[in-house]
């Protein structure tokens, strides 16, 4: 994500999710785990939870790269893990999102960044990715899903090769597996957090 000249680059790792919803927690548990790896100058890890509002608001700060870790329904095998790139910059439409505290995806936060960047003159980042993991379920409860808790040192490893510029793409470093790996480059389609 650096090419070695000018300013270090700002990034926020951001973990959304709500810790009460079983898989839905994935991104929370996968940044707590980044958090304790040595990450590169210019990198913050956030455990964002469901504060959908304040990570909209904290990325008018002057990020250059915003990665969201999410758990990701997109019908695939449970812990499946796909890395994802949003639209290009500009291209999410300011509008009135529903603003719900506890049900605002990354779709929503995107689309209320939109808002808040043309409302205060900031500057959105110039480019978002999803880290995400397909979820087996979201139903009330604590803890992750044996495949989703197996998948989150994966995801670990895909932001940081992410990070270092190299093959994100998941399972790229990794051995197969019988888990189908993708990588899309298209708007994230979020679970709700």
């Amino acid at each position: 994500m650096t090419d070695g000249s000018g300013p270090t680059p700002r990034v926020l790792v951001a973990g959304v999710g709500n810790v009460f919803l079983g898989d839905d927690g994935f991104g929370v548990e996968a940044v707590r785990r980044l958090a304790g790896r040595q990450l590169p100058e210019g990198v913050e890890a956030a455990d964002i939870g469901v504060r959908g509002v304040h990570l909209a608001y904290r990325l008018l700060d002057g990020y250059d790269t915003l990665v969201l870790v999410d758990a990701t329904e997109r019908g695939g095998t449970p812990g499946t893990v796909y890395l994802l790139e949003a639209p290009a910059p500009g291209a999410v439409e300011p509008q009135a999102p529903a603003l719900d505290g506890h049900r605002m995806g990354p779709d929503a936060v995107l689309s209320l960044l939109a808002t808040l960047a043309a409302g205060t003159g900031g500057s959105p980042p110039r480019q978002v990715f999803v880290v995400g993991c397909e979820p087996e379920t979201v139903e009330e409860g604590m803890g992750l899903s044996a495949p989703v808790a197996a998948a989150v040192d994966e995801a670990v490893d895909v932001i940081l090769r992410l990070l270092d510029g190299g093959p994100a793409d998941p399972g790229a470093a990794a051995a197969p597996s019988d888990r189908s790996r993708t990588t899309d480059r298209e708007a994230p389609s979020c679970a709700s957090s």
